[in-house]
């Protein structure tokens, strides 16, 4: 049988691996200037936010430190309202949040070996 949330937070943790290689050594400056860096690092939020949709509820409540709302939300805005992003708002995911979102999903895998 598929474990389909075991799928999506793979899917986080590929994401989350996507965005760590393409910003790897450069700056926010560097972002802002290359829109093709800009549109991958927005396509991997994309993928974390709809995927982060598919995880139980339950399981998010384990790790409720989370901004599991806000991680969701980010996906619409960056779908309909993508020419109102600001670069220094997703460079702050980059920076502070995905180290925290990378422990969550992985305890996550974890817990359902």
């Amino acid at each position: 049988m598929i474990d389909r949330v075991a799928l999506r937070l793979r899917d986080i943790q590929q994401a989350i691996t996507d965005i760590r290689m393409l910003l790897q050594g450069r700056s926010l400056d560097d972002l802002v200037g290359d829109r093709i860096s800009r549109a991958a690092f927005e396509r991997f939020l994309e993928v974390i936010s709809e995927a982060s949709r598919h995880i139980p509820e339950s399981e998010k409540a384990r790790h409720d430190h989370m901004p599991w709302r806000q991680i969701a939300d980010m996906g619409n805005h960056l779908r309909h309202a993508y020419h109102q992003v600001d670069p220094g708002i997703l460079w702050d995911v980059y920076v502070h949040e995905l180290d925290q979102l990378e422990e969550a999903v992985q305890a996550m895998l974890r817990a359902r070996l």
